[in-house]
């Protein structure tokens, strides 16, 4: 065996990423409308480049102070099986004419630092999100504009 054959066969047996296009693309899902069309945008990315899907949810976590009694760790896991609900009915709506591989993952924390956890874990090679809604965030900056300015993978915000 050459030393170029050996040296290609160690590249190949790692992981590099946004080589031969994305392999992992990580779609941000929240419920919220943007959030439905950045998975739908991702899904076709995903579908074109043969990626797989990761649609990743974010549970928030609250202090208990900040519920006031209310079971959020319940409240966010419905919201969790719901989402993957409408992705699995979507998925069967378009069996045989729009085929993607896809996985549905959850991570508890703040929107901004799961998703980056998401993406790493999953080793992604895009992320997809939808805008932000909420006018707040164009004065202390959104999620999508975090990840970003974090310019580690390249990141689509869909409206």
């Amino acid at each position: 065996m050459t030393e170029q054959h050996e040296e290609r066969e160690r590249h190949a047996q790692g992981f590099e990423r946004g080589t031969d296009g994305p392999k992992v693309i990580v779609a941000g899902v929240d419920g919220s409308e943007s959030s439905m069309r950045a998975a739908a945008y991702a899904a076709g990315l995903a579908r074109r480049q043969r990626a797989l899907l990761a649609l990743v949810y974010v549970q928030p976590v609250m202090s208990t102070g900040a519920a006031l009694g209310a079971p959020v760790a319940e409240t966010t896991d419905e919201i969790a099986e719901e989402l993957v609900q409408q992705i699995r009915e979507a998925s069967e709506r378009l069996k045989g004419i729009f085929e993607v591989r896809w996985e549905f993952h959850t991570f508890r924390g703040d929107p901004y630092n799961g998703l980056v956890k998401a993406a790493d874990e999953l080793k992604a090679d895009a992320v997809v999100v939808g805008a932000s809604e909420k006018a707040g965030h164009r004065i202390i900056g959104s999620v999508a504009v975090r990840l970003v300015k974090a310019g580690r993978w390249p990141v689509t915000v869909v409206p």
